[in-house]
């Protein structure tokens, strides 16, 4: 079974190169290694790692940290294709359909961003409205959304009286981003973390006012 690893680690040479020792050790396979952020001496990032059939992934936490000045933010298991520099391809697959544009963007977007799911909203006078959604994403029928219209990409706290008991049940990372326009958002969600970080919204940012470009072009 795959997982997903989130560590911080000490930004120095040879530390990557260790925990990736230790996870050898106790058998992980590890299929990819994305920089997530890097500053003030520390990096983060994200390992996908395979563990063999009857390990539990608390193993992959105590290898990682056996490294000295190793934190692990989360573990979850992650099914996705290791998609993490398709940026480019989501966008002309938009391009070539642009009527269903804001589908093939919350489809695409937990693929690059490793998010659980994505749901785009609009803005309309009587509330929310959902345009499109990721077919992971979860069935809640109305919402109401008290940050929008969205100024600018968030990250959201989890914890606030309009997110759904089963969304914080789960520990759901939440993340959203304009598409263009304020009244017209992509929200995406982590159950079970790990938190947002603020490169990957920054890239979320990005992506998303491209493909406004495209869409609205």
């Amino acid at each position: 079974m795959s997982f997903l690893i989130r560590v911080q680690i000490p930004d120095r040479p040879g530390v990557l190169g260790s925990v990736a020792t230790a996870l050898g050790e106790i058998g992980a396979d590890i299929l990819s290694v994305d920089v997530v952020e890097r500053g003030s001496g520390v990096a983060i990032d994200d390992m996908v790692v395979e563990l063999p059939s009857g390990r539990l992934p608390d193993v992959l936490i105590t290898a990682a940290e056996s490294v000295e000045g190793v934190e692990v933010d989360a573990v979850r298991p992650y099914a996705g294709v290791l998609d993490t520099h398709r940026e480019l391809e989501l966008v002309e697959e938009i391009a070539a359909e642009p009527g269903h544009g804001l589908q093939i963007f919350a489809e695409g977007v937990p693929r690059i961003i490793r998010s659980g799911w994505a749901i785009v909203f609009g803005h309309r006078s009587g509330g929310a409205e959902q345009l499109a959604a990721s077919t992971s994403a979860p069935q809640e029928g109305y919402l109401e959304l008290p940050w929008l219209p969205l100024p600018r990409a968030t990250i959201l706290d989890g914890d606030e009286p309009w997110v759904p008991d089963t969304w914080q049940e789960l520990g759901t990372e939440l993340a959203a981003t304009p598409i263009g326009k304020p009244d017209r958002v992509l929200l995406a969600g982590r159950p079970g973390g790990p938190m947002f970080r603020a490169a990957e919204l920054a890239r979320l940012a990005h992506l998303a006012g491209i493909v406004s470009v495209v869409l609205d072009g």
